[in-house]
């Protein structure tokens, strides 16, 4: 049924990853895989072990994909399997958002049990991260979670997932992570099918760097996939990609807590504690090898990893100015740990200095600003999310750009622009393009005329709608709607929106599609005929006015009245689209009259007119900082 080999070293190893959509029980069956095995004591015993962020716990979803070596004994039906394993679990995320954890973790792997939640069936990355485990030519094991609950079903899933996978009823497992009914039968599976690395002992040593972490006494942890040779304590390594040596503190596995060891063996997966206080000298997807081996053999790098495409960006600013030093080494450690974060340095006039910053969505904006208040202990304030737009010119002068010095082009010679403030005037523009995705929507049939309708006021494009299959999951059947739909309209609110529509049984997927032609303009925020950059943003021509109003009636609530009358417009190209106004403190100049002719009493009001007029030519706005922060929050 399974292929299986005389017993090397590498035979005894068996590395797998979980993956599943958001909340389907990845992290809770951990728990109890780790407790099975032994790797943990009853008193290190706690609720998602392996998710050892603060902010992992108390959101209660996976951020980070976590290893962990355990040691399980088998004792199954195969007698030639009679034998002492090594499992190495990688644990991964499951919102979308986190998808390069996902691929990251399926490289080093050679085997990922899928899992399934009794209750909710085939989900959008359910199927995402089956197409994704297939790409890696991985080994799949499937499994049912939470079969102990009530409203589970359990027989009509089995049938869903023989039709849309293809698994074979025999191959399917069904586990309670809660209660750890069918944890023992799926650690058996795992060591009878997943196939062991493949055996390259006597090979050069290469070895992956998959991820990476900073850590305060050791400097920077690599973790580590070993695909050929060894690595032994004392080796002086070279990294191929940064043309580095280094001379590692120690070495060892993470189970999940870090285990010194002399070796990392072939096929395994540990870790390297660099000692490097310098961040910027070690990339994940790097290839690591043995400094002698390297001279000799002229060795070439293992296949990394694509370089990730931010979905979407914002500037970052410290609301202390005085803490920029902090920030940029708290962003510095932030971003070894997380791959798909990108930076640079911008500087804001209301603001000061900050980071303009991408992300893979919105929720991982989300969790870096939480990240970096919490484990640095920084005040932060995020702008509003934008998208990348390139835009073809019709001027070869690009001195005359905004943002000049540091102008941007991709390979077609197209300007790109990640926010309003680099935004050029309309007369150099004669295409801008904006960023389309595919979108998949899984939802029970009950609910495509709603997330059809809402799909259409987003701008998206019908594309199909299959059914999942025939059969039906908590009586109705579920369908697969395909849309493309611009990726400036689902940053915003269109995740929560589809949650409202379906009643929270809709699941949503995504991935780039290409740039297409838009209609986008530049909505600049004007107080007091000053545009404010900090608050100005990027729209569709066909909401910009809504947003724009929406901007300048929260910006009136806000901003404290001053001595004069204070405009607040929002304006297309020099045109108001919005406009409201703060009223002036008024003194009552005529309290100290008393009778007389009424000329006296206008006489007063006219000069003081003509006084408040010169204070509003002369003076400027005094906007406090926690009005761009609460603004920027909307």
């Amino acid at each position: 049924m399974y292929n299986h080999f005389d017993m090397k070293e590498t035979d005894r190893i068996r590395n797998f990853a979980i993956i599943a959509h958001i909340d389907h029980g990845k992290s809770t069956l951990a728990d109890r895989i780790l407790e099975k095995t032994g790797s943990v004591t009853e008193r290190e015993t706690k609720d998602r072990m392996m998710d050892t962020l603060e902010l992992e716990q108390e959101k209660g979803i996976t951020i980070k994909l976590q290893t962990a070596r355990m040691t399980y004994k088998y004792n199954g039906d195969i007698k030639d399997l009679q034998s002492e394993y090594i499992l190495n679990l990688i644990d991964t995320p499951g919102h979308v958002d986190f998808g390069y954890e996902v691929s990251r973790s399926l490289s080093a792997a050679q085997g990922a049990v899928l899992l399934v939640d009794a209750t909710q069936g085939i989900q959008a990355q359910t199927i995402t991260n089956v197409y994704k485990a297939l790409e890696y030519d991985l080994t799949i094991i499937p499994v049912i979670n939470k079969i102990d609950l009530p409203n589970a079903n359990i027989e009509d899933l089995i049938k869903e997932l023989e039709v849309v996978f293809d698994f074979n009823r025999d191959e399917i497992i069904l586990t309670s992570g809660k209660t750890g009914t069918g944890v023992e039968e799926l650690l058996r599976a795992i060591v009878e099918r997943i196939p062991a690395p493949e055996d390259n002992s006597g090979k050069p040593l290469r070895a992956l760097i998959f991820d990476t972490f900073y850590h305060e006494h050791k400097g920077v942890i690599a973790e580590v996939f070993v695909t050929e040779g060894e690595i032994k304590k004392g080796d002086e390594l070279h990294l191929i990609g940064s043309e580095l040596n280094i001379e590692p503190i120690e070495i060892g596995y993470l189970t999940p807590s870090m285990l010194i060891d002399t070796t990392i063996n072939n096929g395994e997966v540990g870790y390297i504690a660099t000692g490097l206080k310098n961040i910027r000298q070690i990339h994940v997807g790097d290839t690591l090898t043995s400094n002698n081996e390297f001279k000799s053999d002229h060795l070439v790098p293992l296949t990394g990893y694509t370089k990730v495409k931010p979905m979407v960006f914002a500037s970052v600013f410290p609301i202390e100015t005085e803490n920029f030093n902090e920030f940029r080494e708290a962003l510095e450690k932030l971003a070894l740990n997380d791959a798909a974060l990108t930076y640079k340095k911008v500087h804001s006039q209301a603001l000061g200095s900050g980071f303009l910053c991408g992300y893979l969505g919105l929720l991982h904006m989300e969790v870096v600003q939480e990240r970096l208040e919490r484990e640095f202990n920084i005040d932060l304030i995020t702008t509003s999310p934008s998208v990348e737009y390139n835009i073809k010119l019709a001027t070869s002068d690009s001195s005359k750009l905004p943002n000049f010095n540091n102008a941007n082009f991709n390979k077609a010679g197209e300007y790109i622009i990640k926010t309003a403030a680099e935004f050029p005037d309309p007369t150099l523009i004669q295409v801008i393009k904006e960023p389309w995705n595919n979108i998949e929507i899984i939802t029970p049939e009950k609910y495509i005329g709603g997330i059809m309708e809402l799909a259409r006021e987003h701008r998206g494009i019908y594309k199909n709608m299959t059914y999942i299959s025939d059969q039906l999951i908590h009586s109705q059947r579920h369908v697969s709607l395909h849309y493309e739909i611009p990726t400036a309209e689902i940053i915003t609110t269109f995740f929560d929106k589809l949650k409202s529509v379906s009643q929270g049984y809709a699941s949503l997927d995504y991935e780039y599609l290409e740039h297409r032609e838009s209609k986008t303009v530049k909505v600049s925020i004007v107080v007091n005929y000053e545009t404010l950059e900090a608050l100005s943003f990027l729209s569709h021509v066909s909401n910009a006015e809504t947003k724009g109003r929406e901007v300048v009636k929260k910006l009136r609530d806000l901003i404290p009245r001053q001595q004069f009358k204070i405009p607040i417009q929002a304006a297309i190209h020099n045109k108001v689209i919005a406009r409201e106004t703060i009223q002036a403190y008024r003194k009552d100049v005529t309290a100290k009259l008393y009778g007389g002719d009424i000329t006296r009493k206008r006489k007063l009001l006219e000069k003081q007119k003509k006084g408040k007029k010169r204070m509003k030519m002369f003076g400027s706005v005094a906007i406090p900082k926690d009005v761009f922060i609460e603004a920027l929050k909307m």
